[in-house]
């Protein structure tokens, strides 16, 4: 009777140690919460192949430790973005108002720039006509231009009323001074040119016509041309010239209130601005647009320095 109770003593011992190590196998042993740092995809729980680098095991991510802080203090600003002034004339780096009304030399009587032509309408009060055209390919842009632009009577009439842009898809560039890949670049860079400025009038064929105002508002848009058209479109023109002048008397006129005026210079060279400072002679000037120039009292139009000598007397200067 003994034998049989030990035997069955050693049984119960033998089973509840099969039992506890199932417990340990399938982890109902381990403490609520704590974390299984033997994971076979490393500290961080990612599977290799998802990891930049198979090889790595990765770092484990800790709460907020996944933003990246941008950098401060003088180091986060490039030196070619940093600009030292004079501090007893903050400003001296404003150009010369002669430097500013002074464009490139044109081949013709088309501009080739625009931002240029749209400078010099704003300055000038004039509307600017924009041109798309494909000298090339194109055998009613040829039309167009044959009859209507290289008109004797039509140019004279033109040059006065207007600013023009011709924008043309048929590029070329043969510059001596220039190596091969310098070409190729500036190919590149008129190409991107061309492709921005169709995409910002949303022109879609050659040739087109595009008019704006001085203040940069579109008042004409013309797409195509058929032989004979000529009249018909110059009579197109005169009536965005007509509509441009009324706008900018308008838009002049609520200008002048904030002190605006058109101002000369000796060159006859004209500019609508305001005058923001005077000191010792010298003016500080800024247009409709934001551009800031400075020029010299002497260098101005009688009409001008007459105004200046007026606003003196006024303030008791």
């Amino acid at each position: 009777m003994m034998v049989f109770l030990l035997i069955r003593l050693a049984l119960c011992m033998f089973g509840l140690w099969i039992s506890l190590a199932s417990c340990a196998k399938f982890g109902m042993g381990r403490k609520v919460g704590a974390p299984k740092m033997n994971s076979d995809f490393g500290a961080t729980g990612v599977p290799p192949l998802l990891r930049t680098k198979k090889a790595e095991e990765g770092v484990a991510v800790t709460p907020g430790g996944n933003t990246t802080s941008a950098p401060s203090g003088p180091a986060s600003t490039p030196e070619d973005e940093i600009f030292f002034t004079n501090p007893d004339d903050p400003e001296a780096s404003l150009p010369e108002l002669s430097t500013v009304l002074t464009f490139e030399k044109r081949r013709g009587p088309w501009e080739e720039s625009a931002s240029i032509a749209k400078q010099r309408a704003a300055r000038e009060g004039k509307p600017l006509l924009i041109w798309f055209t494909d000298s090339a390919r194109s055998p009613m842009c040829k039309a167009l231009n044959q009859e209507l632009f290289a008109r004797a009577d039509f140019e004279p009439w033109a040059t006065e009323k207007f600013i023009r842009l011709r924008v043309d898809a048929n590029i070329k560039v043969d510059d001596p001074n220039l190596s091969l890949g310098e070409q190729g670049d500036r190919l590149i860079s008129l190409k991107n040119y061309v492709i921005n400025l169709k995409k910002q009038y949303k022109v879609l064929g050659q040739p087109s016509l595009i008019v704006l105002n001085s203040s940069g508002e579109v008042i004409g848009n013309y797409r195509g041309y058929k032989s004979g058209q000529a009249d018909y479109y110059w009579g197109l023109l005169k009536q965005c010239e007509a509509v441009s002048i009324h706008h900018l008397k308008e838009w002049r006129t609520g200008l002048e209130k904030k002190g605006y005026r058109e101002w000369r210079d000796l060159k006859d060279r004209k500019v609508f601005a305001k005058l923001t400072r005077y000191s010792e002679g010298t003016l500080t000037l800024i247009e409709p647009d934001g551009t800031r120039s400075r020029t010299k009292e002497e260098k101005l139009s009688d009409a001008d320095r007459a105004w200046i000598s007026e606003q003196k007397k006024l303030r008791g200067l």
